[in-house]
């Protein structure tokens, strides 16, 4: 894969080798995860927290480059965090990516990361850490799932006002989310390469970046008409009007040899009225005592000169899962945090391929086909191509030493030079 062509994996584990030593030629890659041998040493688990367990899932690509972690027990609350240097994202865009497979219904859960500042003790990560963003999918039981997208803003949680689309229905299936914050304040969310959402966080959250406010605490007048309409009470049905969907068919008798007793009683059979016109309903007329649609009223917001801050974010220094499992066999994969969209294209590559390959199961050439071509379209579009190189001079990291992961000693991707 490009990205990693030019990292030395002989002193240090891909993932912090080339955090602390890759710069590319116009973004930065501040933290990426791919959970090959020896992720143990840098993630932390919380000490409520379920097994976590290396996985490849039932179907994968690739056996060694497709493992990800798998929460490993039912009915638990999995936590586990990892922290890099803290960077700010004031003045240039941040993307989030990572991709979640359920191997099985989860029934009740979450399946999203958080990013947060620098936590002291990555043991007591749980529920009650201060983050500023939270991002991915929850659902539980009937209810149809949403994928979270939180985000903190002067030590409150803002959420969207309408929720983004659930994909996870699909069990041993791969899906890839992305965000895009811009430092405009608007939002780009991107699932399994398609945009699903692409607008302003003071617009579609309720947040206290607008100049007026809502007043929650105003209630509908009891005697508040919203109905526009109403039936004209003079308005009467025509003795005509048929309403019977079925009648007898006359046509047919009764047959000779019919025995009431051994049979039962006979009823001619029913057909299709010609007659029928549907349920009636009385025409409507303008609502005299209508008073327009009710809104509550609103008062000036006391924060808003500050709104251009509200996604800019000083010290990002930890990314996490705290999740609840009603069942486990959630995969967590290729996690990559950047100001570029180029440098998550290799990772969104890889679950390209692991994609193609879970949907051959119960599919047609065809189909797969069109996978292919749609989403290599739509990644072709999304990412720019250009070389990655390495910045002279950085400053080391001191993890232990690894051994190259197996799938890393394959031939260069041949799409790498077109990056």
């Amino acid at each position: 894969l490009g990205l990693y062509r030019n990292c030395s994996f002989s002193r240090m584990r891909l993932t912090l080798l080339c955090l602390a030593s890759v710069a590319l030629t116009s973004g930065k890659v501040y933290f990426f995860e791919t959970f090959d041998i020896g992720w143990e040493t840098e993630w932390t688990a919380s000490s409520n927290s379920g097994k976590w367990v290396s996985s490849s899932g039932k179907r994968f690509a690739h056996p060694e480059r497709d493992v990800g972690i798998r929460t490993g027990e039912d009915r638990k609350i999995f936590g586990i965090s990892a922290s890099f240097d803290s960077f700010s994202t004031a003045g240039k865009n941040l993307i989030v990516q990572y991709q979640v497979k359920y191997e099985n219904d989860i029934e009740c859960g979450g399946g999203y990361l958080k990013l947060g500042p620098k936590v002291a003790d990555p043991q007591e990560f749980s529920a009650n850490t201060p983050f500023y963003i939270q991002f991915g999918p929850e659902q539980c039981g009937k209810d149809p799932g949403r994928t979270h997208l939180i985000f903190n803003y002067n030590g409150k949680y803002f959420r969207k006002k309408v929720e983004l689309p659930y994909v996870q229905q699909l069990f041993q299936t791969t899906h890839l989310y992305r965000l895009l914050l811009r430092p405009d304040n608007s939002v780009r969310v991107e699932i399994n390469g398609h945009v699903v959402y692409d607008g302003h966080v003071v617009e579609d959250w309720e947040t206290p970046g607008g100049s007026e406010l809502i007043d929650h605490t105003d209630k509908k007048p009891r005697d508040w008409v919203d109905a526009a309409t109403i039936p004209d009470p003079e308005d009467k049905k025509p003795d005509d009007w048929v309403t019977e969907r079925q009648i007898v068919n006359t046509a047919v008798r009764k047959p000779v040899d019919w025995d009431d007793e051994e049979d039962g009683d006979w009823e001619p059979p029913l057909i299709p009225n010609p007659q029928f016109k549907g349920a009636w309903s009385a025409r409507r007329i303008p609502n005299p005592a209508y008073k327009g649609e009710w809104t509550p009223r609103t008062t000036p917001n006391p924060n808003y000169a500050v709104i251009d801050g509200i996604v800019k974010y000083d010290d990002i220094s930890f990314v996490g899962f705290d999740i609840w499992q009603q069942r486990g066999g959630a995969i967590f994969d290729n996690i990559v945090i950047t100001d570029d969209a180029a440098d998550a294209y290799p990772f969104w590559r890889m679950w390209r391929d692991l994609r193609v390959e879970e949907m051959k199961v119960g599919k047609d050439k065809e189909i797969i086909q069109k996978l292919q071509d749609d989403e290599l379209r739509q990644g072709t579009n999304d990412f720019k191509r250009r070389p990655i190189t390495i910045r002279e001079g950085a400053p080391p990291r001191k993890p232990p030493v690894r051994r190259k992961p197996a799938y890393l000693a394959e031939t260069a991707d041949p799409h790498s030079a077109e990056m």
